[in-house]
């Protein structure tokens, strides 16, 4: 696997050795010593999946405090843009955020440790999207950042009126009334 730090130190692209023949391919999505050497200790608890069509945005998503979730996500069909926007507060790239396109094709993965909003918007058709998390979901602790904020200024590569948001999603807050890490 080759390990990729962005811009935005904690956050990695993974991109896995992928072995393909006449039959179809192979690959390890994920191996944690590989893994632990170079991101570092990290225990998932969960692994989740969704399956989207064309335009869904979901996201900016977060838990607070300790109930934060670190995630290592990945397409398995189709192609999605992912977000993630640095919300720690003592962090140069406060309020910076990165964007990555991941697919069936270049199965790339993305790790987003904890202190990160999180959201993904579906490019192809359709689109089976999956996260290994390390903490529980936790409704009462979670949270939403205004896609469209304008101090985030994401550029979401569609228009605006092809989006498909949950209600959630619609009334997500401003980055400036979010809650922050320390």
């Amino acid at each position: 696997m080759n390990f990729i730090e962005t811009d935005i130190k904690g956050l990695w692209v993974i991109e896995p050795r992928v072995f393909s023949d006449d039959r179809g391919y192979f690959m390890e999505s994920f191996k944690k010593e590989e893994f632990e050497k170079h991101i570092g200790k990290v225990d998932f608890i969960q692994e989740n999946e969704s399956k989207s069509g064309f335009g869904v945005l979901r996201g900016l998503h977060y838990q607070k405090g300790e109930l934060s979730q670190a995630k290592l996500v990945r397409v398995i069909k189709g192609e999605v843009l992912d977000v993630a926007v640095d919300l720690r507060k003592s962090s140069p790239t406060f309020g910076k955020h990165v964007s990555i396109v991941l697919s069936e094709d270049n199965k790339r993965q993305f790790y987003i440790p904890r202190g990160f909003a999180h959201g993904f918007l579906v490019l192809s058709n359709e689109a089976i999207f999956t996260y290994k998390v390390d903490n529980i979901y936790a409704p009462h602790a979670e949270a939403s950042i205004a896609f469209d904020d304008k101090e985030l200024n994401i550029e979401w590569s569609i228009d605006e009126s092809k989006l498909v948001l949950s209600a959630k999603d619609k009334n997500g807050c401003a980055f400036i009334d979010a809650d922050y890490y320390e």
